[in-house]
This record gives structure tokens, C-alpha cells and sequence, in this order.
């Protein structure tokens, strides 16, 4: 069976996505969050690091679990209950956990954003829409209608999105930024799109779209961020000649 080390693909997902070059939400923690013995023979990939995905990376036999929101968002003291069961998993079956929560969305080729502005047809575009003194997001150019649009979506993420048509028929400047970014809405406006997709936004959202003039699609936070771990771990796979599998665990958000 084919091995790896831990350490040269930690090295190696940091130089890629310039962990290093990134400040990020308190508590994301980008990059080795758990170690293993040192050696990987299956990765595994998915959204969320939690107790069911790593239950998952378990039953595929992984011992390197890549997710996009790790295990260090809130509060993870005292670890009993779930996070003792968490902990028991990951060291009882020999499972590291690599994070990558801004780095990766902003990744020009494995990122969330540019994986799914390539999944629409759209040209490449350009960095769009700063978090944390970086630009995340990308701002595309083309001439589609709003429907037309809709539908490829659906079809990149494999559910249909949630539109406010608060902007033009036909979309020119369309912003891309995955995840929960639709409590910005004003930003997005202020950089001169008619257009931005992201995952989900709160409910007032809907009558701000419509006083900004902005066609907004919530494609799911879930759904719109499943497309960078994929895209890494796919990348490793061939770099380390390890196999690699994704779990899906949707959340319907």
C-alpha cells in the first residue's frame, strides 16, 4: 500500500495555499490541527471537521482528514460528551486533520471560489472582495441572463438556489464569494456588481438586495463549499500517489 508522510503533506498544503500569509476568523486555526503516528495512506475530504465526518474518514479508512471549518470555531474545553467522543475517535483510529478555512477559499486554482466560477462558464476573474486584509472572492465579467444563471448554478451544486431578483435581467459583473458572506451584501454592491452568489445570508437581506439594485443567489453554504477540499485533496492524491475519497455530509444550509 502506498504511504505518505504526514509532514511532507502539511508542507506541502501550506506553500500551496500560503497558510502562513493569512489572518482569519479567531479559532479557524488553518492548517496541522491533529497529528497522527506520521504516515498516510488514504485521504479524506470534506466540508466540516465534526464527530460524523470524523466517523466518516473512519469508515473509509483514512488516516489525513482535509476539511474547510475545522474543529476550533467556538469554545472546545471541556472535552467531554461529544468532543471527548471526537477526541477518542481521531486518536483511537490514527486520524490527523488538516484545516484550511480563508486560504483556501482564496486560492486561485483549489479554491472554493475559483472552482465554482470555472463550474459556471465564467472567465477567470478578478480578485473581488476583501475579509481580513485579503481578497476571498472573485469578480467575473460576461453577458447571461439571470435564469440562465440560476440554472448552472443549480447544477454546480447540485440543489436549486435561493435568488432575490433585486438586479438587471441580464448579469455582467457577477461577484462570486462561497459560504456565509450574504450579510455583505453592501460590499459587494460597492464593487460595482449586479450580481453575487454566495452560500446564505440573514432575511433582511432580501428588501437590502432590492434597495441596492443587486441580483443576489444563496447557492447553500454547504453546497457552495464542497469544491476546494475536493480540489486539494485531489491534488495531493496525485502528488503522494494516495488514494483519496470525499464525504458528503450535506447540512441543508
Amino acid at each position: 500500500m502506498a504511504e505518505a508522510s504526514l509532514s511532507a503533506i502539511v508542507r506541502c498544503c501550506d506553500q500551496w495555499l500560503r497558510t502562513s500569509e493569512f489572518r482569519d476568523y479567531d479559532g479557524a486555526v488553518n492548517g496541522l490541527q491533529v497529528e497522527n503516528d506520521g504516515r498516510v495512506r488514504r485521504i479524506a475530504a470534506a466540508v466540516d471537521g465534526s464527530v460524523e465526518t470524523v466517523r466518516l474518514a473512519v469508515r473509509a479508512k483514512a488516516d489525513l482528514l482535509i476539511v474547510h471549518h475545522g474543529l476550533f470555531w467556538g469554545k472546545t474545553h471541556p472535552w467531554t460528551g461529544r468532543r471527548y467522543e471526537l477526541l477518542r475517535l481521531l486518536l483511537d483510529h490514527n486520524v490527523a486533520v488538516y484545516s484550511s478555512h480563508l486560504p483556501l477559499d482564496a486560492h486561485p486554482e483549489l479554491g472554493n471560489n475559483a472552482r465554482l466560477c470555472r463550474l459556471l462558464g465564467l472567465r477567470k476573474g478578478r480578485p473581488f472582495f476583501e475579509s481580513h486584509g485579503r481578497p476571498i472572492g472573485l469578480l467575473a465579467r460576461a453577458r447571461i441572463s439571470r435564469s440562465e444563471l440560476a440554472e448552472r448554478l443549480a447544477r454546480a451544486t447540485g440543489r436549486k438556489p435561493l435568488a432575490i431578483p433585486g438586479g438587471p435581467d441580464r448579469c455582467s459583473r457577477i461577484g462570486i464569494v462561497t459560504g456565509g458572506a450574504g450579510g455583505d451584501l453592501k460590499q459587494a454592491a460597492d464593487a460595482g456588481v449586479d450580481t453575487f452568489i454566495t452560500g446564505e445570508g440573514p432575511h433582511w437581506t432580501y428588501a437590502l438586495a432590492e434597495d441596492l439594485g443587486l441580483n443576489v443567489f444563496y447557492g447553500g453554504h454547504y453546497a457552495t463549499e464542497t469544491f476546494g477540499v475536493k480540489a486539494l485533496a485531489e491534488r495531493l492524491s496525485k502528488r503522494f500517489r494516495v488514494p483519496w475519497v470525499f464525504l458528503d455530509h450535506p447540512t441543508g444550509l
